[in-house]
């Protein structure tokens, strides 16, 4: 063989071992190209878990804040109304004394009745601007969560278990009894 020919031969040989080289070099850019696509699923795949994830948290989160600004505000209220109803009770002695007094005297001229009359009348307003209920009516049946039956009396004119004399007036604040009534119930 001449010279050419075996130049010819490695240069065929050479471009061959290039070739298979570059046949080499192209599987793995394609093994590497499948990695990082699996990667980049995966990777994906884990910001989508973590949004998710981070998506709940947040509901849950905004439903106990939700839950405790509620809680929070019917609280507040209820001391509101726990606060109101300590107050009522702590007047209801001085109502009663008063009533006494307007039923001790009789004399509607006399200037101590009028001013004893003018206090309970405002005080009487002030109650039914707060939504503060008398407990006093005759007739109705006895109902042991509003009334406080101290006597029973035998009597015709009222119905059984009727309430037959108030003796000391209740009160109530938002459905609920400040104090019970004093009643004598018919049997």
């Amino acid at each position: 063989m001449s010279e050419e020919e075996k130049n010819l031969n490695d240069e065929a040989l050479d471009e061959t071992e290039d070739t298979s080289e570059k046949e080499e070099v192209t599987e793995d850019e394609v093994i590497e190209e499948k990695t990082e696509e699996k990667s980049e699923e995966s990777e994906l795949e884990k910001a989508v878990r973590e949004a998710k994830a981070a998506n709940d948290k947040y509901l849950r989160l905004f439903a106990e804040f939700d839950n405790f600004r509620k809680r929070t505000s019917s609280e507040k209220a209820g001391m509101y109304d726990n606060g109101v109803r300590d107050t009522i009770e702590r007047f209801l002695p001085v109502i009663d004394n008063l009533e006494r007094a307007l039923s001790a005297n009789v004399n509607e001229e006399d200037p101590m009745y009028k001013g004893v009359a003018m206090i309970m009348k405002q005080i009487t307003e002030l109650f039914e601007s707060m939504k503060v209920i008398e407990i006093s009516e005759i007739g109705v049946p006895f109902d042991p969560n509003i009334h406080n039956a101290v006597m029973h009396v035998e009597d015709e004119s009222f119905d059984e278990n009727s309430v037959a004399e108030v003796l000391q007036k209740g009160y109530s604040y938002h459905d609920k009894v400040i104090r019970p009534a004093m009643v004598k119930a018919a049997n």
